[in-house]
């Protein structure tokens, strides 16, 4: 099945490693302007200098998309790179302190809502209007197993990707019949570098907690999202779809 996605222009947040590189990489192959943004501007630089060594078409750029001012100008920048923005997948995400609800610390809880939840808002709310202007467009929002399923010592992450799915939901109830349509990808344990600084063992019983038997990658998470934000998936909006081999199965 040929996915491409000529003339038109993405916009992809935490793209400078893991799922969010495998993402950029996966639409500029297929044909797309890819704006490449990470917190860590060399990282979006590496990313989108392989990107073009490849023929590609991509730019890099850097800043926090927790702060509403940073994405209202990204998402400018892409406008004005692409003659319109078509393609937004929501990806930027941090894990967060480790620790019961009761002990908890105030500050990590919002710095995880901020980044997993606020900068999801913060991009569509930039990314529709000029979707809109743009004659339509594709989100994908990386949410995450912990989106349907609860995890101990992570209440910040679990309670910021349930609420992404309630916003995911109701954009894609505002905004359907208007040309846009709005998903989100539930990933299990993916091999990223996210997961490098587990302590011994750690890795081992994750890969336990997975039917299928093994970790992710970032690829299979980027063919999905490929495909949600593609023409083939023109009558699926609203959803969720789990990427999980198997865990959430259990």
């Amino acid at each position: 099945m040929e996915i491409v996605f000529h003339d038109k222009t993405a916009l992809v947040t935490g793209a400078g490693s893991g799922i969010g590189e495998a993402v950029a990489k996966g639409l500029a192959a297929s044909g797309a302007r890819v704006l490449v943004q990470d917190l860590n501007l060399a990282a979006a630089t590496r990313v989108a200098n392989e990107i073009a060594a490849t023929g590609g078409l991509a730019k890099a750029a850097g800043g926090d998309v927790s702060d509403p001012a940073v994405v209202e100008g990204l998402v400018a920048q892409a406008v004005e790179w692409g003659s319109g923005l078509h393609l937004l997948v929501n990806n930027a995400g941090i894990a967060g302190p480790s620790a019961p609800v009761g002990e908890y610390p105030v500050d990590g809880w919002n710095h995880v809502m901020n980044v997993n939840l606020n900068a999801v808002f913060y991009g569509m709310r930039y990314a529709i209007p000029a979707m809109l202007q743009a004659g339509g467009g594709a989100i994908v929002n990386m949410a995450s197993i912990l989106g349907s399923v609860g995890f101990a010592n992570a209440a910040a992450y679990t309670s910021a990707k349930h609420a992404l799915l309630g916003l995911t939901r109701a954009a894609a109830l505002e905004y359907s019949a208007k040309g846009i349509r709005v998903n989100a990808i539930g990933p299990a344990f993916i091999e990223t570098p996210l997961l490098s600084a587990l302590p011994p063992g750690a890795k081992e019983a994750l890969i336990t907690a997975h039917p299928i038997g093994r970790l992710g990658r970032p690829e299979e998470v980027a063919d999905l999202t490929q495909y949600l934000l593609s023409d083939k998936a023109s009558f699926i909006t609203g959803s969720y779809h789990l990427v999980d081999g198997g865990y959430c199965a259990q």
